[in-house]
């Protein structure tokens, strides 16, 4: 690595340290306990409050016979009682399973009894607590805590909640399947205390996607969360703790914010500004009232922040100072547009369920390299190894399998012993990554190996396709998937979505990409549509249209 390179970089003052993860929401609570942790819709609790909460749940949890290894489910958007149901599981040894509440009965029927899910913790609206209910007695789920929305309003909102969004609540039994929050933590707030070795104890089974097969529990121990909570912290590097403010639009079931959101959030005291559902005039407002100065995001919200800026009048950024995307490949374009507009720097890190999540970032102390997904963390080692040949281990500039070793590398997948034997080679994590490392050590992302586009032979990788088109100035959103051709095989084919008054047609896009893309990478169809898919957490999403294709046949291709 370069000298230039090393001098922007994080140092890291000593290895990184690793305990329980609610030791962490403890030391804050001891160090900045009067100082505001949660502020939901305008409800604001003090570190302080959290704590005491967090222990009267955590004997209530006991008192449901909750022990080290139950395992726990958080059936919720973000809200207060996910961090306090979060921080209460862990601290007694229980594993926490993260649940998508917009998933749809079937999926979470999957993961219950997969994972043996025995409990609950959901909200009492309609749009959720049916979908659990219905699994209670048909699946290994016994017992349901019921979580009252109106109980985390402030008193004006929660007033009007309950008489204009009555139609909103489920009916919810009183029988002893169903515990009320409040009966939860109807007690002095004295769990017994729970010896947890950090490195061998399970916390977190975060579910992978599945989109390409069933999905898989990733066992995340408490040394996993919390070696990568600090390497994050050592990355952003020196701020004053106990006085920023984290903007929580990511969703906490995602890995992507229960770390860099919550447990970062919480380990530097800052105050988690908490939105359930992302609404563009919803975040813009926050973030123009509540200044926070940290907002991790996926590339389309950042899209969306841009594209707002290019219709309206006083949208301001200006309180932004550590944003970081993941999740997906922030195209260039969006990354340059949105400094622009903030003033601050949009550094694109990398990582995935399995790594807890993060691998590398793009310092914050330099301009990042265009491209890039950034250098690997503190006591974080990737290896580009040959996908043919995973045990050969490629040089600089040579493109390969990303493979990862460190201390946020999980346990392996939840009684899945062939697939985690599959996964690993040599110690290292395989990411079904495509990638290379410069010579300074910064880390490109090529591919999916499963969205490699095979072409006559060659490979054409769709992030080359989608940045080059993201290079058009009419362009908003893009998604390049592969489909059949005759002749070779397969060929790219582009999915489009245009800026607010654009009139770019099919064939002004192809005029465009005849120099920015080989003849070989060029899409065989550019389709232009008014919306493209995403998923629950607000990444493009290439399934559907992946299904769309296929169901298509034989049908001509549009473009």
């Amino acid at each position: 690595m370069t000298a230039t390179a090393m001098a922007t970089l994080p140092e890291p003052a000593t290895a990184i340290p690793t305990c329980g993860v609610s030791t962490v929401l403890d030391r804050t609570v001891a160090a900045h306990g009067d100082r505001p942790a949660i502020d939901f819709l305008g409800r604001r609790y003090t570190y302080r409050e959290v704590g005491e909460l967090v222990d009267r749940a955590a004997q209530g949890f006991q008192q449901l016979g909750v022990r080290k290894g139950v395992r726990v489910g958080l059936c919720l958007p973000n809200t207060p009682y996910f961090v306090v149901c979060y921080y209460a599981i862990l601290k007694i040894g229980g594993i926490v399973v993260n649940y998508n509440p917009l998933y749809v009965e079937r999926e979470l029927r999957h993961q219950v009894e997969d994972s043996g899910t025995t409990l609950m913790v959901t909200l009492d609206l309609r749009q959720i607590y049916p979908k659990v209910a219905a699994l209670l007695g048909e699946t290994c789920l016994e017992r349901v805590v019921v979580c009252p929305m109106s109980g985390i309003l402030p008193s004006v909102k929660s007033l009007l909640f309950s008489v204009f969004k009555r139609s909103e609540v489920a009916d919810i039994p009183s029988d002893l399947r169903h515990i009320p929050f409040d009966r939860l933590i109807a007690n002095e707030g004295r769990p017994k205390p729970v010896d947890v070795d950090p490195a061998a104890d399970i916390a977190v089974l975060q579910y992978t996607g599945g989109t390409t097969g069933t999905p898989k529990g990733a066992m995340l121990t408490h040394a996993n969360l919390t070696a990568n909570t600090e390497q994050l912290v050592q990355w952003v590097g020196t701020i004053e703790e106990g006085r920023e403010k984290m903007l929580g639009v990511l969703p906490f079931f995602h890995v992507f914010a229960m770390t860099v959101v919550m447990n970062v959030g919480v380990r530097l005291g800052c105050e988690l500004i908490l939105v359930p559902r992302f609404d563009l005039d919803q975040v813009l407002k926050l973030i123009a009232r509540k200044k926070p100065s940290f907002f991790p995001g996926v590339p389309t919200l950042y899209t969306a922040l841009n594209n707002a800026a290019a219709t309206r009048s006083g949208v301001d950024l200006s309180s932004l100072k550590f944003c970081i995307s993941g999740g997906a490949p922030l195209p260039l374009e969006v990354r340059m547009r949105f400094e622009s507009l903030a003033g601050c720097k949009l550094v694109e890190g990398y990582g995935l369920s399995e790594t807890s999540p993060v691998v590398t970032c793009n310092p914050f102390g330099d301009t990042p390299r265009d491209g890039s997904i950034g250098l690997p963390l503190a006591e974080t080692v990737v290896e580009i190894r040959d996908p043919a040949e995973p045990s050969r281990v490629l040089g600089p500039d040579q493109k390969g399998e990303l493979c990862v070793r460190g201390p946020q590398v999980m346990l392996g997948y939840w009684r899945r012993a062939d697939d985690t034997a599959s996964t690993f080679v040599d110690g290292a994590l395989r990411t079904g990554d495509i990638g290379y490392r410069d010579r300074d050590g910064y880390v490109y992302l090529v591919d999916r190996i499963k969205d490699v586009i095979l072409c006559g032979g060659y490979n054409v990788y769709p992030r080359i396709v989608e940045e080059a088109l993201y290079r058009h100035p009419e362009v908003a959103e893009v998604v390049v998937i592969g489909i059949p051709d005759e002749y070779r095989g397969q060929a790219p084919k582009a999915f489009v979505t245009l800026r607010a008054g654009s009139t770019a047609t099919p064939a002004d896009l192809r005029a465009f990409l005849t120099d920015q893309l080989s003849r070989i990478e060029m899409p065989k169809a550019i389709e232009i549509r008014d919306s493209l898919p995403k998923t629950m957490v607000g990444k493009l999403s290439k399934k559907e249209l992946v299904a769309e294709e296929k169901a298509r046949g034989d049908q001509p291709v549009p473009g």
